[in-house]
């Protein structure tokens, strides 16, 4: 499964790439491809590009600020608060791959 995501959290410090980390390990270690995009402090970095939007299979959206999600229309989105993935990225990848039969 190809997999992208953006994180972004209230200071746009530490949790923004924490998150993007875990994530992008779990995601990994279950054997799919990712790539997430942090909006931080410093701006947007490892920015996704329209192919690999076009050709994901899921969008994650993890948060506690406002993203803009218009480059995401009719794609499959997972919109949560930032500190569940933070908790356990795993059982995320996990429920995701059971919703998409993967």
């Amino acid at each position: 499964m190809k997999i992208v995501g953006v994180t972004a959290c209230t200071a746009g410090i530490a949790h923004t790439y924490i998150v993007a980390q875990k994530i992008q390990e779990a995601a990994e270690a279950a054997g799919h491809q990712c790539k997430i995009e942090t909006q931080g402090t410093i701006g947007a970095e490892n920015v996704l590009t329209e192919d690999e939007i076009r050709d994901a299979d899921v969008v994650i959206i993890c948060h506690d600020i406002a993203v803009d999600k218009s480059r995401f229309k009719d794609k499959r989105v997972v919109d949560i608060p930032i500190r569940i993935a933070m908790k356990n990225p795993k059982s995320l990848i996990a429920t995701i791959e059971k919703k998409l039969n993967v």
